[in-house]
């Protein structure tokens, strides 16, 4: 089976109960939130929404239609809670 690995930094790793996962590629960017969503029932809520998304070393946009973007087999995925500074 051909994956993707995906990397929770924060409070994303603390509702997963883990630092990283494999999920099954490929997988249209578009659905990542409700493959999450469906392993991690009320994350969408608590967590993905105000999160950012990096596929490789770039930044994502996961809403709407996520620009027709496919995570392939072997990409990293990482989800980055707001960083505060203060």
């Amino acid at each position: 089976m051909s994956t993707f690995h995906i990397h929770y930094f924060s409070t994303a790793s603390t509702y997963t109960g883990k630092p990283t996962e494999s999920l099954p590629a490929p997988l249209p960017l578009s659905q990542l939130f409700e493959v999450l969503e469906s392993k991690y029932p009320g994350m969408k809520e608590k967590v993905l929404s105000s999160c950012s998304v990096s596929l490789g070393d770039e930044y994502v946009d996961v809403d709407g239609d996520g620009n027709g973007v496919v995570i392939e087999a072997g990409k990293e995925v990482a989800i980055i809670p707001p960083v505060s500074s203060g």
